[in-house]
């Protein structure tokens, strides 16, 4: 990979100079920047395209339809679904989850089930089965960490049991980096009875990702970690339990018939789309994929390996920092979770921040992991397809910096 050529496809990296520094944006997994032919997309689906779909037989609705539904095609190939009816377009993961919750969760859930989390669950992948938790009477449980700070499968398979009706998991941690082993967790799943959601809003954008090898039953993730628009997100449905999914909202295009006392509605896919979708988002995600395609999924994971063990070796060596999560690159996303020794994150963030670094400090929307840890919050740094070492020394130099400050 030539990440010199790739950062020039990317204005913001070469426009913006934070307090008159290069920029080194580590924030990947808040949101990835976009190279200019996904920008460029976007101003042509407003200059050659925009209108709204399914709704009319004139030219340029009948574009926007076919564009629309190339994008379905386009996911799906992307994520190996079988279908194209199972991919569903949301505005992102947590859209997609609460679906999920609201829909085959308020259905399926009863009294004295059993939902299976981890403890490193982002809280979108909390708080919808809390809701339906409290509904339904039903209860949580929660898998955690082993001594190496991954996935405990020793404890996975002492609470799995027959009472277990959903396990929802993240494929990556968006803490710890950590990459779970859904296609185990979910052929152990199945043998109990019981439907898997895997949140992959970390996954999708970094490694290659086939759901017909996964085999779970649903699967979310958002456009904007893969250098695709905000305001779109993909939901997928195994094929053998769409019809037993019933409607989130209900309004426009979702429907058959409409009476005055009851509805019927369309098939799927268009049964979970209610009202004007997002079009634009959806034809622009596929400039998206082309891009990750054409450098090469692989490549990007490979890449991102090398930029973690490098980053694990540079900050390992400052004896003030403590980072968190597995100590080597085996099985792990280019995520790096530390704190600096009596400094709070936001502190180093800030300082940070002046030389030029772009990195998340806070909770990560992770408040039970945090607790699990043992400390209020971290400093995070991410990184993606056109970021270099120089972006790591950039960093470490600045962790100095924040040493030295605060002595």
């Amino acid at each position: 990979m030539d990440i010199e050529k790739i950062k020039k496809d990317f204005p913001i990296l070469l426009s913006v100079k934070p307090h008159g520094k290069r920029l080194s944006y580590l924030d990947n997994a808040a949101t990835t920047q976009k190279p200019i032919e996904v920008i460029k997309t976007m101003d042509k689906y407003y200059e050659e395209l925009n209108a709204n779909v399914y709704r009319s037989p004139h030219y340029l609705s009948v574009l926007s339809t076919q564009a629309y539904e190339e994008a379905r095609e386009r996911v799906k190939k992307f994520i190996n679904a079988k279908r194209q009816e199972s991919i569903i377009f949301t505005r992102n993961t947590t859209e997609s989850i609460n679906f999920i919750a609201y829909t085959w969760g308020m259905k399926h859930i009863k009294e004295g089930d059993e939902i299976l989390l981890t403890i490193a669950e982002h809280h979108s992948n909390i708080l919808p089965w809390q809701m339906v938790a409290d509904a339904k009477g039903a209860k949580l449980k929660y898998v955690y960490l082993d001594e190496n700070f991954r996935l405990s499968m020793k404890d996975f398979k002492e609470k799995i049991s027959e009472k277990v009706k959903l396990v929802a998991v993240q494929h990556m941690s968006n803490v710890l980096g950590i990459i779970n082993p859904v296609e185990e967790i979910t052929e152990i799943v199945h043998k109990y009875g019981a439907k898997v959601l895997v949140d992959g809003a970390q996954s999708v954008p970094h490694m290659k990702v086939d759901l017909q090898k996964i085999n779970c039953d649903f699967f979310a993730f958002s456009g904007h970690k893969m250098l695709g628009p905000m305001g779109i997100g993909v939901l997928y449905i195994k094929e053998d339990i769409l019809e037993d999914i019933p409607p989130f909202l209900r309004g426009g295009e979702m429907i058959d018939e409409v009476y005055e006392d009851h509805s019927t509605f369309a098939p799927p896919p268009l049964k979970f789309e209610a009202g004007t979708p997002n079009v634009e988002g959806a034809y622009v995600l596929v400039s998206a994929i082309d891009y990750l395609e054409e450098i090469g999924v692989d490549n990007i994971y490979d890449h991102e390996t090398k930029l973690l063990k490098y980053g694990l070796k540079k900050i390992g060596e400052l004896d003030f920092v403590k980072m968190y999560g597995p100590k080597d690159a085996k099985d792990r996303g280019g995520i790096i979770s530390f704190n600096v020794e009596g400094v709070h994150p936001h502190d180093v963030a800030t300082i940070l921040d002046e030389e030029g670094v772009a990195v998340r400090s806070g909770h990560h929307c992770c408040q039970p992991l945090m607790r699990y840890l043992g400390v209020p919050a971290t400093v995070r740094a991410s990184f993606y397809l056109y970021n270099d070492f120089e972006d790591i020394d950039v960093l470490v130099e600045g962790l100095k910096k924040v040493r030295k400050w605060f002595k």
